[in-house]
């Protein structure tokens, strides 16, 4: 079935989302942080997994790395595009219209909840390596097993950040579905070099939404976005 592992990833967030909502009743505050800073250290490390892998080759033994101008190139100007159009300006006001839409007017934390979390199962490799096989080969596997992950982190989040993780399944939807699409469409022009950019850019980002999880919000992960792009772009340069 096409787009089956998108449907599958957005059950998955769907049904974490409400486990949290009932397994945070029973935690105190300090349980709920201390669930939130695990989690932030968790995806950290994901992201420093996925980055290390992009950037680190082993030749006879030795380590040895590259891809720093990359990173560096793509960062700095994907940021200051994102920074522009100030895209996590955005993410916000759709959080806030969410909000009200669904009845949440009072809870304060339901913007951060839903943009944190929103782009904590959005953002990576997974998600775009996933959405890609499945529209190429109708391989819905990696889109499986990133559900099973999604359900563990959005239960973690949502029970230490509020509802407002749920809706997170929303840009999942949207977003994997509209990769598998364009994948199916676009197939002869994804390369490996395309796909091993993107994963190590979207790691990185996966990184500092980590840093926001135990730091608090300090960096607009969403204005950095258009960084992605921009690896996919590198790969045919």
């Amino acid at each position: 079935m096409f787009g089956l592992g998108t449907i599958i990833n957005t059950a998955g967030i769907i049904i974490g989302g409400f486990s949290g909502i009932l397994f945070g009743k029973l935690l105190k505050d300090r349980h709920q942080e201390a669930l939130k800073m695990t989690c932030g250290i968790s995806v950290i490390f994901i992201g420093i997994a996925g980055a290390m892998e992009g950037m680190l080759t082993i030749n006879r033994g030795v380590i040895s790395s590259g891809q720093a101008m990359l990173v560096t190139l793509c960062l700095a100007i994907g940021t200051l595009i994102g920074e522009i159009v100030d895209i996590e300006h955005s993410f916000e006001k759709f959080g806030e219209w969410l909000k009200h839409k669904t009845g949440n007017s009072q809870d304060n934390k339901f913007v951060n909840a839903f943009v944190t979390s929103s782009l904590t199962v959005c953002i990576g490799a997974m998600a775009v390596v996933g959405a890609i096989q499945d529209g190429i080969a109708g391989n819905w596997s990696i889109l499986a097993t990133k559900a099973i992950l999604d359900f563990i982190i959005i239960m973690v989040m949502t029970s230490s950040l509020g509802k407002g993780c749920i809706f997170s399944a929303l840009p999942v939807l949207v977003f994997e579905g509209l990769v598998t699409i364009l994948a199916s469409l676009l197939k002869p022009i994804m390369t490996d070099l395309a796909m091993s950019y993107l994963s190590l850019i979207g790691s990185i980002l996966i990184f500092c939404i980590g840093m926001n999880l135990v730091w608090g919000k300090k960096i607009k992960v969403a204005n950095m976005l258009p960084s992605i792009v921009l690896a996919v772009i590198a790969a045919f340069i």
